[in-house]
């Protein structure tokens, strides 16, 4: 288990419990109590978690992390569902993508099925993303402005308005905190949530690309109303009656 792996495992039982003893970890993870030591002050440094005596309790952030910790989390299926995702967007399309984990691969896989002579145009409110594909001939990126969020590499705020109100979209593959079949999409941050949704109202067709574990819950911002949604791209982890549900509100369901 990596470093990024342990510190996944760590904060998220901290969100279930609310509080974690370094004993309770160090049996949990299968390490000694030395590490754990280390790794609670490293993430009490990255103001992760709260350190206590002989343990730490959660704080808010822990529910939300930062991108670059959260890319061992179902990699495997994340990356089938890129492809599927990827595949669904035509040569030439004009795309749409927010940040995130799952949309990041959507990217590299849009980068490697791209025809030369067709390319890709690319609007995205992700720095990373945009850097990834930059040095893609055949895709032209379009980034919206806005003040960077460190956690996810977006770009919110109202200076991303302006990009968007001038262009049109034929497909626009959302990545998202949380999705349920009777509320709609989620980001657990009110400016990504407030950009993520005036990108994808500029597109003719929205793909939700998730894992199954955040279906079926609800984050604190609406990204949009499930209306808003065409498609929904998970894994087989979802459920039959759980993909009825969606299906019923006039979504698309594919499992990979």
């Amino acid at each position: 288990m990596s470093r990024y792996e342990r510190w996944n495992s760590i904060l998220e039982l901290l969100a279930q419990g609310g509080r974690l003893t370094v004993e309770q970890a160090a049996e949990s993870l299968e390490v000694s109590t030395a590490t754990i030591r280390r790794d609670f002050d490293q993430l009490a440094q990255q103001q992760m978690l709260m350190r206590t005596r002989g343990g730490a309790v959660a704080q808010s952030v822990s529910y939300d992390l930062p991108l670059r910790y959260k890319t061992a989390r179902h990699a495997g299926e994340k990356q089938r569902i890129a492809e599927a995702a990827a595949a669904m967007a035509a040569p030439g399309a004009i795309i749409g993508m927010n940040g995130g984990t799952t949309t990041s691969e959507v990217a590299r896989a849009l980068a490697v099925r791209a025809d030369p002579e067709a390319g890709f145009t690319i609007v995205t409110n992700a720095l990373n993303i945009a850097a990834e594909l930059t040095v893609r001939q055949h895709v032209k990126i379009v980034l919206t402005g806005g003040v960077a969020r460190p956690q996810s590499y977006e770009l919110i705020g109202p200076l991303a308005s302006p990009v968007l109100e001038q262009v049109s979209l034929d497909i626009a593959f959302l990545g998202v905190d949380a999705i349920d079949a009777g509320a709609g999409a989620f980001a657990h941050h009110e400016g990504e949530a407030s950009v993520n949704s005036l990108l994808i109202g500029r597109a003719a067709e929205v793909v939700v690309v998730t894992d199954a574990s955040k279906v079926g819950r609800r984050a604190f911002a609406r990204i949009c109303p499930l209306g808003g949604i065409g498609t929904l791209v998970t894994d087989t982890g979802l459920s039959d009656e759980a993909a009825a549900r969606f299906a019923d509100a006039g979504v698309k369901v594919v499992r990979v």
